[in-house]
């Protein structure tokens, strides 16, 4: 009974400590995103175009079966929520892919692709272990929430009414 008293408690702790991130590393904030013009900028001067906005940010990707089923919901979260900005970062292989993508959702918003992937630089540095990913940050630049996948858009949607 010890045990399991201990492994519920580390796994408590680990959960708390992923989702308690409160700003991103400087290894993220460094690294270099493919703009739609194929121009190189950082995750920092991304994040300083939203200063002062709610912020959702997706990392998805065009192959990705999960993040396409998932659309429909990012796009009632965008009717729900118009106030807030949305930032798109694709994990693709080719900016072609990227692009096409954008244009076969019609997704609204920012869009960046990782030059290296999911499993690159900036995908470690965010912990980016699945996809799609939503990260939520407040009007301050505070992560508010660090890690919802496609099954937690009530989370999303309640964190959002929650900074109004």
């Amino acid at each position: 009974m010890k045990k399991i008293l201990a492994l519920v408690c580390v796994l408590i702790a680990t959960f708390s400590c992923i989702n308690a991130q409160s700003k991103f590393s400087e290894t993220a904030l460094n690294e270099k995103l493919l703009n739609t013009n194929d121009q190189s900028i950082t995750f920092e001067e991304i994040l300083a175009k939203h200063t002062g906005k709610t912020l959702v940010i997706e990392c998805w990707a065009s192959w990705c079966s999960d993040c396409v089923k998932a659309m429909p919901k990012v796009k009632a979260l965008q009717a729900e929520h118009p106030e807030v900005d949305y930032l798109f970062i694709s994990m693709d292989k080719t900016a072609e892919k990227w692009k096409a993508g954008i244009e076969k959702h019609e997704l609204k918003g920012d869009h960046y692709m990782a030059i290296d992937g999911m499993k690159g630089t900036f995908g470690s540095a965010i912990n980016l272990d699945w996809i799609p990913r939503y990260i939520v940050v407040d009007k301050k630049g505070k992560i508010v929430l660090y890690r919802a996948i496609e099954t937690d858009f009530d989370k999303i949607n309640t964190t959002l009414n929650s900074l109004e």
